[in-house]
């Protein structure tokens, strides 16, 4: 099912935490599929093949998720680090939290609560954005109109690809989808019902949460 807007990670986020000595190395990650989920698991695991554990989580969509306790007691790891990626609604996320023991054992509550901070320590790292799904509009108009056009669209909030000049003027303008109705009748206000307006392309584009 795609979403017509969801929360997921920044491109990439590592910190560090301790532990009861133990060293836990966090990273989060955004993918857009299992495979590119997986494929980050692997480059973790290879780069501290030495480490303790390699324990990880990722959920790409609501029914593609799979979490890892990598030799820590079962449901100890993996679990409560998808748990983070559930509790913080997000998507196309992948976590892993690399273990390097330090001695002292944690035991059963210690390691959820290690994985967890740790999970939680990787996405603060990594930042949460939103990506809503926006629909291209293309505008076509005569020069004269340029001025007015400029300053509307600047002041609107809507995202403005780089006009196109040519005999007129070609500008792509983005919108969340289903408000495009809005800013077709604005342009037509503005441009006294001369400009050509087309739907363009449909694509998540990435917005500050509010």
């Amino acid at each position: 099912m795609e979403h017509e807007s969801y929360l997921t990670v920044g491109d990439y986020g590592e910190t560090e935490i301790v532990i009861q000595k133990s060293r836990f190395i966090c990273r989060a990650k955004q993918v857009m599929s299992e495979e590119e989920a997986v494929q980050f698991v692997q480059e973790i695991s290879k780069q501290h093949w030495d480490a303790t554990h390699n324990c990880y989580a990722y959920l790409v969509t609501d029914t593609v998720q799979k979490s890892s306790d990598d030799g820590e007691p079962a449901g100890t790891a993996g679990r409560p680090i998808l748990e983070v990626i559930h509790a913080k609604n997000l998507l196309y996320t992948a976590i892993v939290v690399t273990r390097y023991f330090g001695g002292i054992k944690l035991g059963a509550g210690g390691l959820v609560r290690a994985y967890s901070q740790g999970a939680a320590a990787a996405v603060e790292a990594a930042g949460i954005i939103q990506r809503i799904m926006h629909q291209e509009v293309l505008l076509t108009f005569d020069y004269n109109f340029m001025g007015k056009m400029e300053y509307e669209l600047h002041r609107s909030g809507y995202l403005l690809d780089s006009p196109q000049f040519a005999e007129v003027v070609r500008w792509p303008v983005w919108t969340p989808l289903g408000e495009e109705g809005m800013l077709m009748e604005q342009v037509m206000n503005w441009t006294n019902g001369q400009a050509k307006i087309e739907s363009g392309r449909k694509e998540y584009k990435e917005v500050p949460l509010k």
